[in-house]
């Protein structure tokens, strides 16, 4: 695995609080369409949640009757996740999961699988569910096709944040689980997901801090990265609340 991906717990823990604060949640369609092409009912199924941050996706999950495992390599995230998640929560990585072969139902990452290293995550992935069970991952983003303000917002982050990966750049996608899955024997599905997301602006400016382009940048550059931000959207959004075009990528690989 490269360095950055090693380090990525150590990237988000430092901005564990920004990052609990202000990401975004996954609307209710998510979850229906997880259900759907994975064929497993939240409800009372046994879900290993790998990357689990400071819990958003565990929430989701535990709303809808699962019973959760959280899963995570760093530390203050999972401190915060278990502040407010009644859940067993583990410092563990995901290419090498502490779990009995056959213990879960499904094994979802959200927002996470891209951290871990793509063959040996499934693998382990596959190794600790039953048979039928199935293996998940999903992604917010923001949809700039959408809204000429969001358009606008992406290519100033990519034009001012060295490590920005996100939906203007050339070639952008989303990360290659769906491949993965197949390539482990999975029977793989995937769909987009859109909602929209009302947020204040502060939120949303404290959701760009939370990004790993961002976490990885000095203190003083973000700031005022974050102060021109401010002044351009507040333009745009002078009651101060922004609606923003959201959409969720889901794939979904099942096991025979």
């Amino acid at each position: 695995m490269n360095e950055r991906l090693a380090d990525s717990h150590r990237v988000f823990d430092r901005v564990s609080q920004e990052y609990d604060a202000a990401r975004p949640h996954y609307p209710e369609a998510l979850y229906v369409a997880l259900e759907t092409l994975s064929g497993v009912r939240l409800a009372g199924a046994t879900v290993i949640d790998v990357g689990a941050g400071t819990g958003i996706s565990t929430r989701g999950l535990l709303d809808r009757g699962a019973r959760v495992v959280a899963v995570d390599r760093g530390e203050r995230m999972l401190a915060r996740l278990r502040a407010r998640t009644a859940c067993p929560a583990l410092l563990a990585d995901g290419n090498d999961l502490p779990f009995r072969a056959g213990a879960a139902d499904l094994v979802t990452y959200a927002q996470s699988w891209h951290w871990l290293d793509p063959a040996l995550s499934v693998a382990e992935a596959v190794r600790v569910i039953v048979g039928g069970g199935a293996v998940a991952g999903w992604w917010n983003s923001v949809d700039p096709g959408k809204a000429d303000w969001l358009a606008a917002n992406q290519v100033r982050l990519a034009e001012s944040c060295p490590g920005y990966i996100g939906p203007v750049l050339p070639g952008w996608s989303m990360p290659p689980i769906a491949a993965a899955m197949s390539d482990a024997g999975l029977a793989v599905a995937d769909t987009w997901v859109g909602w929209t997301r009302s947020v204040r602006l502060e939120d949303f400016l404290v959701d760009l801090r939370s990004h790993s382009y961002m976490a990885r940048m000095e203190g003083d550059v973000v700031a005022e990265l974050l102060a021109r931000e401010r002044a351009e959207l507040g333009r745009v959004f002078p009651d101060g609340r922004l609606t923003v075009p959201m959409r969720v990528y889901l794939a979904v690989g099942r096991r025979g």
